[in-house]
């Protein structure tokens, strides 16, 4: 994933199928690519046009190779207790010359299989005239725990209610600070059903009633906020349709998913947050060296000779910066975005920890990005522990999303 955007990267080794675990998209291919994919907005007006609705997110799927993928598998929300009914569900394949559909080839309980002439845009579609509302759809519910007020002694817990095809990566980067509760979020869900929540633990809970919308986005906003008091430790949470039925049932430890409070000085007067010095690293008051015995300002280090700050290795994280590079090999070699990696190139060249003549050959245009991740975080773990420290620091300095996920 691309920081910062809904973009993904996925390399294919050779021929196979291939499954990404972040959007649910399979992949049938008859040789070796890297697949770059994101997320784009529905345009409704030219969906209605054809009889359609959005039953699905609309993916943006390019390829190295153009001929490289013949099969797609997109996630459907569909509860497939029956055979689906002709024509129900289908595949829009939008490029420069305008709309076209695409007939499933089959539809497993999970995804609708289509075959692709060329890659661009796809997403899965309703008809509008085939498709009863009151049949229900597969739904999730996702809570986030925002960070507690310490000024009113609360913190919400948001709830939202969607389909089950919105993938909870899409999710989480738009709740941020917020901390995702992991749970068994599987329901079944209404179109146009009124649904409330019920938590006795709750001081309250707004709004009081929603009516479920097929929401694919862009955006994704909580269904209902629940207010809590900071201490609570446990919450019983209980979704009813609108016949009292309770359609979800859940009960969730908060215990392990403390958001750190929020910090209640003017934002005017609050010291950037690059400049804080962590809570863990901060000296306890009994432990500080008293003004007398301190070190006279003429025999310090001079600031030229310390270690740099982005060098520096936060005392949570002393682990071997080798063992450290070992331990995010894989995912930083699939997940890291060719900017980020040119700005780590140019760091490390900076520091002296990789040559010109290397720098062209990691950036040669002919080989694609996964391969030259691979031969940097190679080389320079090759080069011990100053050189791992330096790409560690600078991955951090870069792209802090990407280094914290990894």
């Amino acid at each position: 994933m691309e920081s910062g955007k809904t973009s993904y990267r996925f390399r294919c080794p050779g021929p196979g199928v291939f499954q990404c675990a972040l959007t649910g998209l399979v992949f049938v291919v008859a040789q070796e690519a890297e697949l770059l994919y994101r997320t784009v907005q529905w345009d409704e007006s030219l969906l209605q046009s054809a009889g359609k609705m959005a039953a699905g997110l609309l993916f943006d799927i390019k390829c190295s190779e153009d001929a490289a993928v013949s099969h797609l598998h997109l996630p459907h929300c569909e509860i497939m207790d029956a055979p689906l009914p002709d024509g129900l569900l289908s595949v829009v394949h939008i490029t420069d010359d305008g709309l076209s559909i695409i007939q499933p080839l089959e539809i497993t309980d999970t995804h609708v299989v289509v075959q692709v002439p060329h890659l661009s845009v796809f997403g899965i579609v309703w008809s509008s005239l085939l498709r009863l509302w009151t049949e229900p759809v597969s739904g999730q519910v996702l809570l986030f725990l925002g960070p507690p007020n310490p000024r009113k002694q609360r913190q919400k817990l948001n709830m939202l209610l969607l389909p089950r095809n919105i993938h909870l990566d899409e999710v989480k980067k738009q709740q941020k600070p917020d901390v995702n509760i992991k749970t068994a979020s599987n329901c079944k869900l209404i179109k146009d059903q009124i649904y409330t929540v019920h938590c006795s633990e709750a001081s309250k809970i707004q709004p009081t009633e929603v009516k479920f919308e097929l929401d694919f986005g862009p955006n994704f906003f909580p269904t209902f906020e629940i207010r809590l008091p900071t201490n609570t430790e446990e919450v019983n949470l209980i979704v009813k349709d609108q016949r009292r039925t309770e359609v979800w049932k859940y009960e969730v430890d908060l215990t392990d998913y403390r958001v750190p409070a929020v910090d209640m000085v003017p934002a005017v007067n609050r010291v950037p947050a690059v400049n804080r010095v962590p809570a863990e690293d901060r000296v306890p008051a009994e432990d500080r060296v008293p003004a007398v015995d301190r070190v006279p300002a003429e025999d310090r280090v001079p600031a030229v000779d310390r270690v740099p700050a982005e060098d520096r290795v936060p005392a949570v994280d002393r682990v071997p910066a080798v063992e450290e590079l070992d331990s995010i090999r894989p995912e930083f070699v699939q997940r890291v975005s060719e900017p980020v990696l040119n700005q780590i190139l140019d760091k490390l060249l900076g520091r002296g920890f990789i040559s010109g003549e290397e720098m062209q050959n990691f950036r040669r245009p002919d080989r694609v990005r996964a391969d030259r991740a691979r031969d940097v975080i190679d080389t320079v773990r090759g080069r011990g522990s100053a050189a791992s420290s330096a790409l560690i620091a600078a991955l951090r300095e870069v792209d802090p999303v990407l280094y914290s996920e990894l």
